[in-house]
């Protein structure tokens, strides 16, 4: 991850949205606090109802919050209106003329800002070389591709110069092929213009790929936040290491503490090192998490931290995922990497050993 300056774009303290009253009031977000970093892609995700939507809204404009304040570099906001913010929304519908060109949608917002023609003229042509659509400038939106409107609405939306730019699930629409091409796309823009992008989405690849740090979001609070690597590899909660990616949960207890890292009990009776929350002490019983491609299946061991039978192996090309049933009675995935060797060599039915690699157990705060 590229080094960030320490000055924050947006700033979020307290921040409280409720719809509805009486028995009818529901909490869309519970006191949430969050900063966003200048030139940052930052990411909300998370599942349906988990109001990372309603965050956007508020930092747009288009709805204001009941509690709490949101800051643009160090000023309040949330009291005006959205066409007052210097901040610029892409959303899932493009929401494109389609009557007018490519280089016109691009325009428009300027058009309505009252800019010169020749500064507008000049912006536009910026715009199109940025999103690599010049040769597209004079043809109608509705003559092009989804993806092509993805770029003009990207373009439309950076051509004002916002210091803010958010996005809500812009590539929701795209084929999986253009989406995996789109989100490279997105993150040259940002890196290129510079501006702050804060983006939703509910798809945990996308956000690992393209963001700077990630909010991870449930029930209208933020759970946790870090770097990609952070959210996948130490996650804090459960929620959080269930939502991102495949993972392994099981019981241990905690036996010493040293500096950073525990020594933990497994079932098996293994004793393994593992690392904590910061701010956190474990103690007594504990839940741990191994993600799947940090164990790996060998041949049954006493030596091995655990063993099983596996009971399903499901070839997928670049890896295989073998489904273990421990000695206790509990799963366990192992993902392993292929090779051109030849087939794994492990049957299913098999008792074998599982290895699990030094300095990968997580332990959770719940």
């Amino acid at each position: 991850m590229p080094d960030l300056p320490d000055k924050n774009a947006i700033e979020v303290h307290g921040v409280r949205k409720v719809f509805g009253t009486g028995e009818t009031q529901v909490a869309a977000l519970d006191t949430v606090s969050v900063s966003i970093r200048e030139n940052e892609f930052f990411t909300l995700l998370g599942p349906s109802g988990c109001g990372k939507t309603t965050l956007l809204r508020l930092i747009a404009g288009f709805d204001f919050p009941t509690e709490g304040e949101i800051l643009l570099y160090g000023d309040d906001i949330a009291p005006l209106p959205p066409f007052k913010r210097p901040v610029n929304t892409v959303f899932q519908s493009y929401a494109l003329f389609p009557h007018m060109t490519v280089a016109q949608n691009i325009g428009f917002g300027l058009e309505m800002l009252g800019k010169p023609k020749a500064e507008i003229d000049a912006r536009v042509t910026a715009m199109l070389k940025l999103v690599k659509m010049e040769q597209l400038a004079r043809r109608r939106t509705s003559q092009i591709s989804g993806g092509q409107q993805q770029r003009v609405a990207l373009a439309r939306a950076l051509a004002p110069q916002p210091k803010v730019l958010l996005l809500d699930e812009p590539l929701s629409a795209l084929d999986y092929k253009l989406r995996k091409e789109m989100q490279i796309e997105l993150k040259r823009l940002q890196h290129e213009t510079g501006i702050t992008f804060i983006f939703v989405t509910h798809d945990q690849e996308e956000a690992l790929a393209m963001s700077d740090r990630i909010a991870v979001m449930s029930t209208g609070k933020i759970l946790q936040v870090g770097s990609p690597w952070d959210i996948y590899d130490r996650p804090a909660e459960r929620f959080v290491a269930d939502f991102i990616g495949e993972t392994n949960f099981m019981d241990a207890e905690v036996i010493s503490v040293a500096g950073d890292r525990a020594t933990v009990k497994l079932l098996s009776g293994t004793d393994i090192s593992a690392t904590f929350p910061a701010g956190t002490t474990p103690d007594g019983k504990v839940t741990i998490v191994v993600r799947p491609e940090h164990a790996r299946v060998v041949a049954a061991s006493t030596k091995s931290a655990l063993s099983g039978v596996i009971e399903n192996i499901v070839y997928l090309g670049t890896d295989t995922h073998f489904h273990v049933k421990l000695a206790d009675g509990s799963p366990f995935i192992v993902r392993q990497q292929n090779s051109r060797s030849g087939p794994c060599g492990f049957d299913k039915g098999e008792s074998v050993g599982v290895d699990i690699a030094s300095d990968v157990a997580q332990i959770l705060k719940d």
